[in-house]
């Protein structure tokens, strides 16, 4: 029981890192600096952690020799994830944006847990965990998606044919997914979640740096969010995306891609209901229907199909 709590927990805690990031945001106007800032305080606390626990930051030649490359490219992923959250939003809109990521993370962890993938432990599908899927599945669109329904709110801004941006909502989940997976693996090689949570972030800020040379040139924007009259918490995004990671890292093992994503998505749906119903974090009030709460409901039931059977 104690780690479908802390999944659920940590998806918690990224409802709120997805709030406070984007007040960063707002200040300092670029997406891809505002998530560099993020991954950059995630790698300094990971690090800071690592050595707490009297491990060190690096690995060995032979490790780096014996083991397989994707081992090491879960960070890079979780910088194709976010990017493309990024990227969407112009084209499908905030729903679709919502969905479409969600929608590949499931499916790719059901594959991933099914057929044994990247050296996962195999589960089987049985007929009731397939329900229990369907049911997360339904419970996520009536959650995210029925409330804009219902109020007829737009969910594509631009114009052309949106199903390739679907396509790469979808894609991008999977690899956020994939990403889970990694980390679980190379927390397993390395007997330690947080030095593998500490590579995953290191080369993800990396791969932003280069990111944000290559868009914006410099890293001249991040300076808006300082001064007076910001308030101290939108530094903490990266401090729970490094808490997220880790969580995600310890529990792949033992529950299994899958499970560890759809545990998450329960707590950051959840989290993400109570941020709007109460306006949290700076984020704009926007009170809860009732319809959403029958689509937790639904995404807690197939939860409980998913884990017990």
């Amino acid at each position: 029981m104690l780690p479908v709590t802390i999944g659920i927990i940590i998806g918690g805690i990224i409802s709120c890192q997805t709030a406070i990031n984007s007040r960063l945001r707002a200040f300092i106007g670029s997406p891809y600096q505002a998530s560099f800032v993020s991954f950059t305080i995630g790698t300094l606390f990971l690090a800071l952690v690592t050595l707490a626990s009297h491990q060190s930051l690096g690995v060995s030649s032979q490790l780096l020799a014996q083991e397989p490359w994707w081992l090491w490219i879960g960070g890079f992923l979780g910088v194709i994830f976010l990017t493309t959250n990024i990227l969407l939003f112009p084209h499908i809109g905030a729903v679709q944006t919502a969905i479409m990521p969600i929608l590949g993370q499931v499916l790719m962890g059901l594959l991933i847990d099914t057929f044994g993938w990247l050296t996962a432990t195999q589960q089987s599908l049985t007929p009731a965990r397939f329900i229990g899927v369907i049911l997360v599945l339904i419970g996520i669109l009536v959650t995210v998606a029925l409330p804009d329904i219902l109020q007829h709110q737009t969910t594509t801004t631009t114009s052309g044919n949106p199903w390739p941006w679907r396509l790469l909502g979808i894609i991008g989940g999977a690899l956020g997914a994939v990403q889970t997976t990694i980390n679980g693996h190379l927390g397993v090689v390395l007997h330690s979640a947080v030095h593998a949570s500490f590579i995953s972030f290191l080369i993800g800020a990396m791969t932003l740096l280069v990111i944000v040379f290559v868009v914006d040139r410099n890293l001249s924007h991040i300076a808006n969010a300082t001064g007076h009259g910001k308030p101290w918490w939108i530094w903490l995004g990266g401090l729970l995306g490094g808490i997220f990671v880790l969580g995600n890292t310890y529990l792949a093992p033992i529950l299994g891609t899958g499970q560890t994503v759809v545990f998450a998505l329960l707590g950051q749906l959840t989290g993400g209901l109570l941020i709007d119903q109460f306006g949290l974090l700076g984020a704009k009030r926007n009170p809860t229907m009732p319809v959403q709460f029958l689509g937790l409901l639904c995404l807690v039931g197939g939860v409980i199909l998913i884990r017990l059977f």
